[in-house]
């Protein structure tokens, strides 16, 4: 029998027939099907049969899908639902999440997947948990990423909604993952500092990675050394990069690559700022920036690619201003120093 979940703002319980109106009602949103399973419209007749199979099960069961209600706890408001199919004898879950557009952006489907992911591990035991997307629901992506599980694949063409197909994400956390992330450190550093990278500390240099959904916006690191081992020209000569570590608290947390002034290039310009994912939200970033606007004399050029999720609010927020051009699709700004 499953018993209800309380976190912060939520009530997880088990379905309800009161709650048929409202899921019908997600069911048949255009915004919240775009990227599921079924097709619109979608008939009361088929709610309604959803509805009543899931209050015939106790909870979670294995080799079929079964789900929960979120409901907002301080007006009682149903808002969405969590999935979890149970599969190889319970010991591994996939999950999933609807909610609806009203509610969207207030931290509410990470709350509560939160809550089922522990539910998951601790109650039933599974030693895997895995969700599934396509490669353009960017914002489904975060939520994972924002669970602590890790992007494992791209396959090509294999997902089917009706007569259309798709790519597929696939991400997934076991229990080590799990416990990696939620003992990731949360608070700010005492010390953070830029530090030379050298071969003691190239190996946990290479290792850093952002969430997937970032690396539109950051290069992997495996693709910042190989501009810095074949830099591109610009204005004629080749940039000179300048590389670091940086460190919190003596821990290797992330990277940061600047082009140098040159006879050839008169501002420097910040190619690379990255923050390990177990490290994000640290204020890590920022201190670091102030270290690097230390090295530079002027002012100091970046750019970003536009995007949910993007550094373009940091930038802003630091003083950079765009400068008009857009360069290889990325906006360019400029910070005065």
């Amino acid at each position: 029998m499953f018993e209800p979940i309380r976190t912060r703002r939520l009530l997880i319980r088990a379905f309800e027939a009161t709650d048929l109106d409202a899921f019908h009602a997600r069911r048949n949103d255009p915004e919240v099907a775009r990227w599921q399973t079924w097709t619109l419209p979608y008939p009361r007749e088929r709610s309604e049969k959803v509805v009543a199979e899931v209050m015939a099960m106790d909870g979670p069961t294995s080799d079929d899908w079964w789900m929960a209600s979120v409901i907002l706890a301080e007006t009682d408001e149903v808002i969405g639902d969590l999935a979890v199919n149970l599969t190889w004898d319970s010991r591994c879950a996939e999950i999933g999440y609807t909610f609806a557009p009203a509610h969207w952006r207030r931290g509410y489907a990470v709350e509560a997947a939160e809550a089922i992911v522990e539910y998951l591990f601790d109650t039933i035991g599974v030693t895997r948990i895995a969700g599934t997307l396509h490669p353009e629901n960017t914002p489904s992506a975060m939520v994972l990423e924002r669970l602590g599980l890790l992007f494992e694949g791209h396959t090509r063409l294999s997902y089917w909604v009706g007569d259309d197909n798709s790519d597929d994400w696939i991400y997934g956390m076991i229990r080590d993952t799990w416990e990696a992330w939620r003992g990731r450190p949360s608070t700010p550093p005492r010390e953070v500092r830029l530090v030379e990278i050298d071969p003691e500390t190239f190996d946990d240099v290479v290792k850093l990675r952002t969430h997937k959904t970032q690396e539109r916006f950051v290069a992997p690191m495996a693709g910042s050394f190989a501009d810095a081992l074949f830099p591109e020209l610009v204005d004629g000569a080749p940039v000179v990069p300048w590389m670091r570590a940086i460190t919190a608290d003596d821990t290797i947390v992330g990277f940061v690559m600047l082009a140098l002034t040159t006879e050839h290039h008169s501002e420097p310009y910040l190619w690379r700022l990255l923050i390990d994912r177990l490290h994000q939200r640290r204020g890590i970033g920022s201190r670091a920036m102030d270290l690097v606007e230390a090295e530079c004399q002027g002012s100091l050029l970046t750019s970003w690619v536009p995007g949910r999720g993007g550094p373009e609010a940091f930038y802003l927020a630091r003083g950079f201003a765009p400068t008009g051009r857009i360069v290889d699709g990325e906006v360019e700004g400029r910070k005065v120093l």
